[in-house]
């Protein structure tokens, strides 16, 4: 049996001509004729004028109706992911915060550590920074791991949080990287995601003001600015024949122009972030002489794409996995943690190398769930919390050892204790690239009284 196309236009030969798929055609005839009932609206508008004037019932040449249909269903859909707020808020320095959420739970003691300490050398041995490790500030080392980020640990762009956790926290993955990523626990946020909340402080922007670099968008961008989540910038497109886009578009902009509705301006941004991002795929991507991304840098290449092409991204996302090392953990080259650390700092120097001038502008902050147990399992370590964060900024950081520290002495249930809240960390970063008061952090992350942590020089 055959199957008609268009069930619902059967005696309608004209509208396959519009297009092969029923979508498209029903879009673009949809667009013709509110097109066709505009230029007929504005016709009696220019005769009544003698009579009165449009303005002043709130008339206009521009006023329209939306049809209900399956047309109209596909252009929401087609242009859902773009829609931004339209509230402005105060204006905020220039800039990207880079949010790198490590899945599984880091083991931050693996990343840095207290030299010589004695805690740790009597309770994982096996886990211990080794003689190849880089220096740090206040009696902390660095594993070798991040030595492609030495040259801006010596500039004093690289520093570490240690000891970041928060009382909501779990040693559950889920619960907890929700939790992250939210800000707070979902009945303290709404499900609303920290950055998108964040996005609202720093006002309007283009449909690229924030972009997650994957499949899926991370819960920390879920909210109400309609971030956009992408793999790369090439596959951002209409859906579609190719032989069509052109046509569809035209059609999306005739239907979404002149209706005096909120979505309006959200549709011309999405409509130019189709354009820019088209433009910027049209050609291959040439990184900076000598930089090559690889594995995870796959992702931070995307973002030097679209920050080096003018798509003005203000907050973004990349997420990694690997982290859940309950075994074969190591510390020295080669070991399943080393390897994951070294793959991300040659991505994160790749990307700050590629961006070249404009890396003064950027910030990137990295962040796990929670940290791991302080005692070693014989051969891994447990979920636990007092993890690090990472900072590498286009600005120079107060220390390459930044918030507070107070010793090993006294764990807490045999994990590092928490010594920075994990928020206050989150915020003094944002607040410090953004220049943002300490009220507008407070909106950023509901029910936590804000409390800066000296991040830059």
């Amino acid at each position: 049996m055959t199957v008609n196309p268009y069930p619902l236009h059967p005696e309608c030969p004209d509208l396959r001509r519009l297009a092969d798929n029923p979508a498209e055609a029903l879009l673009r005839a949809e667009a013709d004729i509110v097109a066709a009932e505009n230029a007929a609206e504005a016709d009696r508008y220019r005769r009544l004028e003698e009579v009165e004037e449009a303005q002043q019932d709130g008339r206009g040449v521009t006023r329209r109706t939306f049809v209900a249909g399956a047309a109209a269903t596909a252009t929401a859909l087609a242009t859902a992911q773009f829609v931004t707020t339209s509230a402005s808020f105060a204006a905020t320095k220039t800039g990207t915060l880079i949010h790198v959420f490590l899945y599984g739970g880091l083991d931050g003691l693996s990343l840095v550590a207290p030299a010589d300490d004695p805690v740790l050398a009597k309770a994982r041995p096996d886990l211990l920074l080794g003689n190849d490790s880089l220096a740090l500030g206040r009696g902390f080392k660095l594993t070798s791991a991040f030595a492609p980020l030495e040259k801006w640990l010596k500039a004093g762009q690289l520093g570490f949080v240690p000891a970041v956790s928060d009382p909501r926290l779990s040693r559950s993955h889920f619960q907890a990287a929700d939790a992250c990523n939210l800000g707070g626990l979902p009945g303290e946020t709404g499900g609303r995601g920290w950055l998108d909340s964040l996005v609202d402080t720093l006002g309007k922007g283009t449909a690229f003001r924030s972009v997650g670099i994957g499949s899926t968008l991370p819960r920390s961008l879920v909210g109400v600015n309609g971030a956009i989540s992408l793999n790369s910038v090439g596959e951002l497109r209409l859906n579609g024949d190719d032989k069509y886009r052109a046509a569809t578009e035209k059609a999306i902009r005739g239907l979404f122009t002149g209706i005096n509705h909120p979505v309006e301006e959200s549709v011309i941004e999405g409509m130019g972030a189709l354009a820019t991002a088209q433009k910027l795929a049209a050609k291959p991507y040439t990184a900076a002489a000598g930089v090559k991304y690889e594995g995870v840098g796959n992702a931070f290449q995307q973002l030097a794409q679209l920050i080096k092409g003018g798509a003005n991204v203000r907050v973004a996302t990349v997420g990694m996995g690997g982290y859940d090392t309950h075994e074969n953990q190591g510390t020295s080259q080669g070991g399943q943690l080393w390897r994951r650390l070294n793959e991300l700092a040659n991505a994160m120097a790749a990307f700050f190398t590629d961006l070249g001038d404009r890396a003064s502008d950027v910030t990137i902050m990295v962040s796990s769930e929670f940290g791991r147990r302080v005692g070693s399992n014989g051969g891994g370590t447990d979920h636990g919390h007092g993890g690090v964060v990472t900072v590498l900024s286009g600005r120079k950081l107060a220390g390459s050892l930044l918030g507070a520290w107070n010793g090993l002495d006294k764990l807490d249930s045999g994990d590092v204790p928490e010594y920075n809240n994990m928020f206050n960390v989150y915020g003094s970063v944002a607040q410090g690239r953004f220049g943002l008061t300490a009220a507008q952090v407070d909106k950023v992350f509901p029910r936590q009284k804000f409390t800066p942590i000296k991040m830059y020089a």
